[in-house]
Parts: C-alpha cells; structure tokens; sequence
C-alpha cells in the first residue's frame, strides 16, 4: 500500500483500522464522520428497560456489541440491571452477529441463534420463518431506526418495542471532516473506508451542508474507492449509485486484506527500461522502492501510463500542469520527473513529436 493515500471515517476502532493500514504502508487521513451518543441518562431508554422488566419480550434482538453492552450498563446505572437480565431469561435472545452475541453472554445470558451473515435482513427472515403473530419483540437499535425491519415484524402481527441505546450525530469538532472531504474530492486521497452505514451517511450528510455533494460523489463514482465493512455499511453510498467493495466477512482486518488486493489491481505494473515500474496513487515503485512525487509529477506519468509506450504530443503534457503553464514548463517537468524516477531513460524523448514511457518490448500491454 505504500503510495496510496486512505481516508478513515471511524469512529471507533479508528486508531486500530489506521494502524492496520500503516502498517501496509498507507498514508491515512483520519477525521469521523459521526460522533457516538450514549443514551445512559435518556428518560426513554429506562423507561423501556422498565417496561421490559415487568413485561418481558418474547423476543430480544442483539444488533450490536457495544449497543448491548450499554444498555445493560446504563441499567446498572439506575439499579435496574437485575429484572432486565430476569426477564431476559425467559426471552428467546437473538445476537445480529459474533460481538452482539459475546456481549450477550458477557451478560450472563445465551443466545438462541445469530445468522452466519451477520445481516438484520437474515435475522428478520429467521423470525417471519418462525412465526411472529401475537409474540412482544424488543429490538436494541444501532445509533438510528430500522422502519423496514420493525414494520415487517408489525405486519407479521408482532409488537415491536424498540431499544434506543445511543444515537449518531456529527462530530463536535467537523473541520477534520470538511479538510478529509477536500482532500477526497480534490484527487489527494486513493480511497475511503467505512465501518458502519451511519458513518456513510454521515460523510454524504457533511458534504450536503457544505455544498460538496456533487465533488463528492463525483470522486467516488470515479477515482477514489470506497470500500465497506460490509452490505450494510454500502447502503447509503449506493444510493447515490456510488459503486462499493466489501470482503466476504464484515471485519476490520478483512477490510484491510481487501482494500490491499483491490487498490494496487487499479494500477498498471509496466516493464520499463528494463524496470518494472508501479503506479501508487501518490507514489511510483521503480523495481519495488517507493519514489513519492509531487501532484504534478504525478498526473504527469500518470498520463504517459496511461497509452504505455505511444508518443505524447507537449501539447497534451502541458494540460496536466495547470493553466499557466507554457511548453518550456513541459521539458521542465520531463526532466524533474527523470530525476524523481532516477534513471532518465525511463522517459523517452521523440525528436519533434514528444515524450514517451520506454516500454519493453516484450511488455506491450500493461500488468493489472
């Protein structure tokens, strides 16, 4: 990963994703796109921990680790704890996934099941499966509602008691953000991480208030990648019809595995000059060691990459050195860019007509 650039909007776990990726040889830019609300002083919260307490559910949906954990925390709090867990006894307890279900033994409870795909959609399906009709079903939310799973379970003939243990917001301090949000949409960042939907939609909901919405999702329909946790995170990108990429399991360390096979595979490995040269996002690898140019430089070979081996007129050079550049700014470059590179043979100059990579022959088409 050394010379890509990633975007880390996390909350949580932030620290442990960012050192994930740095350890690959990353670059990170960190900033949240949400901040977390504990709800263990809301009026709401004990009051439906209460109502469970004397009026036990049927059913009690676990959707998050640290969801349930909190409840069963800020009940403790109040002294409420114990008739919570007694009535839970006597329900029927389902865990979204592995930390939902390790927070309900934590708990001293057990679980009845937990779905394979980690999904509230697998979880609503197992319940209609088995029947719904006149049962009380508890659901611990996630940070906001689920109006689709709690109105089927409705329809179904269940009543649904819904568990706000915390809620997102934006992140007291937003000028992390808004400078993360530049750099995306200025071409400074290779891809964007995300860990939960709300943080999604956080980012999306930021660039809203500031009038970047349309960079912003240009960015990341185009150039810059947007890799999930999971389906779920997707959701609010892909409406937006951003194109996402998960791993097969919603875990932080997959994510990472998946982004270090997705990201390189946008880049072409060129045999040139006899070097195997490897565009990076922010970085070229000659023979395997990083040389980090300049965004000029940069978008400067990336444009001899792009057609490996033809002839680039100075005219067509000189548009990836901004506007007030003239076509002695061309040679200029060329000759900066040789020296980055550290052999000068790697640019080759065509006598009248222009500059090109010196393409092996025998690697006329580009590695992906």
């Amino acid at each position: 990963m050394a010379g890509f650039t990633v975007a880390v909007t996390a909350a949580r776990r932030a620290d442990e994703l960012s050192a994930l990726l740095q350890r690959k040889g990353a670059q990170v830019i960190a900033a949240p796109a949400l901040r977390i609300v504990p709800l263990s002083d809301d009026q709401r919260l004990a009051s439906v921990s209460d109502e469970l307490a004397r009026r036990p559910a049927d059913v009690v949906i676990a959707t998050t680790g640290i969801g349930f954990r909190g409840w069963i925390e800020a009940c403790e709090t109040w002294g409420t704890v114990e008739p919570l867990l007694a009535s839970m006894r006597s329900s029927r307890l389902l865990a979204r996934g592995p930390k939902a279900k390790g927070a309900i033994r934590a708990a001293g409870l057990t679980e009845e099941w937990s779905p394979p795909s980690e999904s509230s959609a697998e979880v609503l399906d197992y319940l209609l499966e088995q029947g719904v009709t006149g049962l009380r079903v508890a659901i611990q939310l996630h940070g906001e509602p689920l109006p689709d799973f709690t109105a089927a379970l409705r329809l179904a003939g269940a009543d649904v008691v819904e568990v706000p243990v915390y809620r997102w917001t934006q992140p007291e301090n937003v000028a992390p953000l808004d400078r993360l949000i530049e750099a995306v949409t200025c071409g400074g960042v290779d891809a964007v991480t995300f860990t939960s939907a709300p943080a999604a939609a956080g980012l999306l909901a930021r660039a809203r208030t500031t009038g970047r919405t349309g960079p912003l999702v240009e960015a990341l329909r185009g150039d810059v990648l947007a890799m999930c946790v999971g389906p779920v995170t997707a959701r609010p990108l892909m409406a937006h019809d951003i194109p996402t990429v998960w791993p097969e399991r919603a875990r932080i360390g997959a994510q990472v595995r998946k982004l270090t096979e997705e990201l390189p595979a946008r880049f072409p490995t060129l045999g040139v000059a006899g070097h195997r040269l490897r565009l990076r996002g922010h970085a070229v690898l000659v023979d395997g060691t990083v040389h980090t140019l300049s965004p000029t430089l940069m978008r400067l070979v990336r444009e001899l990459a792009r057609r490996p081996g033809q002839v680039l007129d100075r005219t067509r050079l000189l548009t990836c050195l901004g506007e007030d550049a003239d076509a002695h700014a061309v040679e200029t470059a060329v000759a900066r860019l040789r020296t980055a590179l550290g052999d000068a043979r790697i640019i080759q100059t065509v006598v009248k007509r222009g500059y090109r990579l010196a393409l092996d022959t025998h690697d006329c088409e580009p590695e992906l």
